[in-house]
């Protein structure tokens, strides 16, 4: 019940992936398994500057459940957007951030295929990922300190998780002003 309480509160309403809460012993973080599930995604470079490419991604996003799409149809919002961030290999090198919405369940099984060839629909497999939850908006400097206290975090508690990839998660529109909801997620390595 503190799950779908959970998924709730974050969603302010728009449907969301479902996710199992794992058990862990830490208040700092939580874990949660992610059912695989259909996304539709895009893909923007950039040297350093999350905000500007999260907004030419979701844009991207936003025009394809607006209808452009092989349907021509509309698709609800979902929560909650996620950045997948391939950081470049040096300081001077372009990351690869996947900007992404969750599928509503009811284009799941048949996803309108997007008109945009930068829009691509991919399925992601069941995931299980460390959780950092935090408020207020989120930008490029936050979601780095946040994403920092959460290795931290797992590694003085011994736990084991993938390094070299992370992904950020946003929940609310840009439009709402107070009791913002933000995330990081660490892969859990197996």
């Amino acid at each position: 019940m503190l799950k779908t309480v959970r998924q709730v509160l974050f969603s302010s309403g728009l449907q969301s992936p479902k996710w199992t809460a794992m058990e862990t012993q830490s208040s700092d973080y939580e874990m949660r398994q992610y059912e695989p599930a259909k996304w539709v995604s895009t893909e923007v470079t950039s040297m350093k500057d999350w905000d500007s490419a999260v907004s030419t991604g979701f844009m991207r996003l936003f025009n394809y459940i607006q209808g452009n799409n092989a349907k021509n149809v509309k698709v609800e919002m979902t929560a909650p957007v996620t950045t997948y961030i391939e950081p470049g290999a040096g300081p001077s090198c372009e990351s690869t951030m996947t900007i992404s919405f969750y599928i509503p369940p009811e284009h799941q099984d048949d996803p309108p295929q997007p008109s945009e060839s930068s829009v691509f629909v991919t399925e992601r497999p069941q995931t299980t990922v460390y959780v950092r939850s935090f408020g207020g908006y989120a930008n490029s400097e936050k979601n780095q300190e946040q994403i920092s206290q959460l290795s931290e975090r797992l590694k003085q508690d011994g736990k084991l998780f993938n390094e070299d990839v992370y992904y950020t998660a946003g929940y609310d529109s840009p439009f709402k002003p107070l009791n913002r909801h933000n995330e990081v997620w660490l892969i859990v390595k197996q």
